[in-house]
Order: structure tokens, then C-alpha cells, then sequence
């Protein structure tokens, strides 16, 4: 196992479990045994999910299953019985409940939780899914191209070698140069090639008549190089300081001693469309709006609890995908996390959604996502007991760990049924107590909050204040003066 991905593995604490957890609402409902039978052929070809985790004092190993027994990790389950139009909320204690309790370390560290019979919210009656995986088997990117496989028409999983294959265990050397080496080998990528043009150029002008011109040119190109590459160097040296010194995050209710014991909330869709053009109206992202708006919703909850928020910003932490472009997806963790802080204290949507903006611009081309990752690779060499000390001191400097992934265009298609409505959360380390995710699919932004109970036993007040939000910002977008832009 990887140094990062044993680091996930160690990282489970009663008030914080590394699980991802999603939860899928079908129409129609689907069958158990087609399900198992799905999950069979593409789910379980990769080796990770019948593979079980192993620590020893080196740190952890992949050691197959050989008692793997599929109805083990696909479990029917029943709602209670409730009144009409109930039956979401329901599921989303059930959802809180799984979030709360570990999965078995003698097993593959997967779970999926069939509910055959669900009615929603608008009445549509269907099946829904709670699915579990332990964050030490994959990160979100990579488990997207998993669950691509497992949709109708989704492309086979990959064979054992090929692209997308669990990677096989790897020897000191190895991890230092796929984890260490090569990722910060990409960061000086930009200068160093800026300084072998110039070089190159500088060779080739010698040899030309009036060579002196060329010289001066080249020396020149050589200077470029140098000062693309000092540039580089002071914003590593700049962003390790920034992470170094990070203070530690506001003082609000949201932050505290996490208890172990979930809440989980999330809206109805969102049109995808009336979001993307209230940000073409502003010259802002997608982005920018939807993480405008979580600023707004957080601070209007802060304040309906009698909390001043005026100037305050509260610390999210949102993953960054490190695989370069050109790659396919591969198992395992290959991310950083970038500090994003959210201005809750400003009032006016407009004012906070260019505050986001700035904020997010500055962090484009940051290396604070690679030391982050680098760190993690540290706390994975590292006793339990040095990596909890490392990572409770982030910990304190972190109110949130907020993903924002942009989902397939066109609903999906599972055993034959439409894929409605799917959310998912990624994992708080420490004593974090809230994640937040946005997730846009099928036309929709959908919005989701897990929190601890003891830090905010009512997530939905969270969520409650979303739309709210955005309809703010859409009417004070529709009403500024356009005729004089």
C-alpha cells in the first residue's frame, strides 16, 4: 500500500470515519439480485475491492480475501415505516447512521446498502443505495471512473496491469520516485523548460553569422529561464510558509470536539442553467456562485443563532486532483488540499461572490495542494502517533473539507433504471465537523452537508439557507444597472 493511502487508513477516529459515502436514488426500483450481479461484473474485477487492508509495523499491505463473499458487502435493507413524504428523511438518518459505523477491517473496506423499496420526495417511487468505500482504496476521481464501470453501457473494468488496475505493491524506492520525485519534478517543469529554450536558442545563434546579436539574445533567454525559475522557487518557499503559519481558524460554533455521531442533509436540484447564467451575468465561475452562496448559507445560519459573523471567513479544505492530465485514473489517493477561506461575514451576494473570485484566482497555480500531499506521504512514514499529532494540529485551522465536482451532463442509467439524484461526502479528518459537497448531474447543482452532532445537530438549517441564497444573489444580479456595464 502507498505511504498516502496507509496515512487514510490510520487516519479513522471515533469522530471521524475515512469513508466516502454516496447515496443513489433510482427510478424504478431496482432488484437485489440484479445489483449483486452488476456489482460482480464490474465492481469486484478490480483487485482493491476483494482485497483487505493489512497493518504491521512497516505500515499496511494488500492481502486478497479469501473468504470473499459478495453478500457480505451488498446488504438489502428496510426504512421504517413513516408517513407519506417522510421517507427522506428517513433515508438520510439511515445514510448519518452508516456514516458513524466503521466497516469491517477483516473484510474489503466496502459497503453497499440496497433500499428496494423508496418513495421520494416528490412521490416517484423507486429503489435507493448507500454506498460506503474507505478512502484508503481510492480517491473521488479515481472512484468516478469505478462507478462509470458499474453504470449501463459504462466502459469494462480494466484488466489486471492495464490503466485504471490497482498498481502493485511498490519498494521504497519506487514510492520515493512515483510520490516524491515526480510530483515535485512537476512543479519545476515550466521554468526548467523556459531555461533549456533559451539554452537551445542560445547553441544554435552561436553558430550563426553575427553571432554577437544571438549572444545578447541568449543571455537574455538564459535570464528569462533563471528568473521563471527563482519565481518558482519563492512561491514554494512562499506557499510552505502560508501552510506553516496558517492561523488557526475562526471560533465558531462549527468548530469544537467532534462526538462521532452524524447528521446528513441535502436540497433538491438546482437548474444548472439559471446558476451558469447568473455567473455569465457577473463574470464569475460556476464555481464562484455555487461557493458564494455556501458562504451566505453558512453565515445566515451562524447569525439565526444569535453569532456575529460581520468580517469573519471560516476555512474550507477542498481537494485538488494532482494526476496529470493525460493520465487514466488509477486506484489510490493521488490529491492535495488547497485552504480556501469563505467570507460568511459579507453581506451583500454580489460583494461575497467577487470576494470568491479573488480568493480562488489567487489560489490558481499554488503548490500548497502538493506540499499538502507531500505531507500526507510524511504521515504515512510516520507511528500513528506522530501522524495524529501532524494532522490534529490542520485540524484546528480547518472549519470544513468542501468538494465541488462537476458530474455527467446526461442522467445515468443503472440496471436498467434512472440514475434521479446522487450525493456524495468525502471523509473530515481530526475533530473536523462539516462537510459540504456540490455536485452537479443531469441538468442540476445538488447541495449537501454531513456534520457532527455535536457541532451542528441541524444540518438542514445549513441546507435550508442555500437556495435562499441564490435567489438573493439572482434578484440583485437582475437588478443592477446592465444599460451602463
Amino acid at each position: 500500500m502507498s505511504k498516502v493511502d496507509t496515512a487514510w487508513l490510520r487516519m479513522d477516529n471515533p469522530g471521524n470515519l475515512m469513508q466516502i459515502i454516496g447515496v443513489w436514488q433510482l427510478v424504478p426500483g431496482v432488484k437485489y439480485a440484479a445489483v449483486c450481479e452488476r456489482i460482480e461484473n464490474t465492481l469486484v474485477r478490480y483487485d482493491r475491492f476483494r482485497q483487505c487492508a493489512v497493518q504491521d509495523a512497516t505500515g499496511a499491505s494488500w492481502v486478497a480475501d479469501r473468504h470473499f463473499n459478495l453478500a457480505r458487502h451488498v446488504v438489502r435493507e428496510k426504512l421504517p415505516a413513516c408517513a407519506p413524504g417522510a421517507e427522506e428523511l428517513a433515508l438520510q438518518a439511515r445514510v448519518a447512521e452508516l456514516a458513524s459505523q466503521p466497516l469491517d477491517r477483516s473484510r474489503p473496506l466496502w459497503q453497499f446498502h440496497l433500499i428496494e423499496h423508496y418513495t421520494s420526495l416528490d412521490g416517484v417511487r423507486g429503489s435507493a443505495m448507500i454506498l460506503r468505500i474507505h478512502h484508503c482504496i481510492a480517491d473521488g476521481i479515481a472512484l468516478i471512473g469505478v462507478i462509470m464501470a458499474m453504470v449501463d453501457g459504462g466502459a469494462p473494468p480494466p484488466m489486471p496491469g492495464e490503466p485504471g488496475a490497482a498498481a502493485a505493491p511498490q519498494d521504497m524506492q519506487a514510492w520515493m520516485v512515483g510520490s516524491v520525485l515526480t510530483p515535485l519534478t512537476h512543479l519545476a517543469v515550466r521554468a526548467l523548460g523556459a531555461l533549456g529554450d533559451g539554452a537551445a536558442r542560445s547553441l544554435g545563434q552561436l553558430n550563426q553569422p553575427g553571432g554577437g546579436l544571438g549572444l545578447e539574445r541568449s543571455l537574455a533567454a538564459g535570464v528569462k529561464g533563471s528568473l521563471d525559475m527563482a519565481r518558482l522557487l519563492l512561491q514554494v518557499a512562499g506557499d510552505s510558509a502560508a501552510l506553516a503559519l496558517m492561523l488557526d481558524d475562526s471560533a465558531t460554533r462549527l468548530k469544537g470536539k467532534s462526538c462521532g455521531i452524524k447528521k446528513v442533509a441535502w436540497c433538491q436540484p438546482v437548474p444548472l442553467d439559471e446558476v451558469k447564467a447568473v455567473g455569465k451575468a457577473l463574470g464569475c465561475s460556476l464555481n464562484d456562485v455555487l461557493l458564494g452562496c455556501l458562504a451566505g448559507a453558512l453565515g445566515e445560519y451562524l447569525k439565526s443563532h444569535g453569532d456575529d459573523v460581520a468580517g469573519q471567513d471560516i476555512r474550507a479544505m477542498v481537494p485538488v486532483n494532482l494526476r496529470p492530465a493525460e493520465a487514466s485514473p488509477t486506484l489510490g489517493n493521488h490529491f492535495g488540499l488547497a485552504p480556501l477561506l469563505l467570507p460568511i461575514g459579507i453581506d451583500n451576494p454580489v460583494e461575497r461572490a467577487y470576494e470568491v473570485r479573488r480568493r480562488m484566482a489567487a489560489l490558481k497555480g499554488s503548490t500548497q495542494p502538493l506540499l499538502a500531499f507531500g505531507l500526507l506521504a510524511v504521515a504515512g512514514l510516520l507511528p500513528k502517533s506522530g501522524q495524529d499529532a501532524m494532522l490534529d494540529i490542520f485540524s484546528k485551522k480547518t472549519t470544513a473539507v468542501m468538494t465541488n465536482v462537476p458530474g455527467p451532463r446526461e442522467k445515468l442509467r443503472f440496471c436498467g433504471a434512472t440514475l434521479e439524484q446522487t450525493m456524495f461526502w468525502v471523509p473530515q479528518s481530526g475533530d473536523v465537523g462539516l462537510g459540504v459537497s456540490i455536485f452537479s448531474y443531469g441538468g442540476g447543482v445538488q447541495f449537501g452537508v454531513i456534520t457532527d452532532s455535536a457541532l451542528c445537530p441541524e444540518p438542514q438549517r445549513i441546507v435550508d439557507e442555500f437556495m435562499p441564497e441564490f435567489a438573493r444573489l439572482s434578484m440583485v444580479t437582475l437588478m443592477l444597472p446592465w444599460d451602463n456595464a
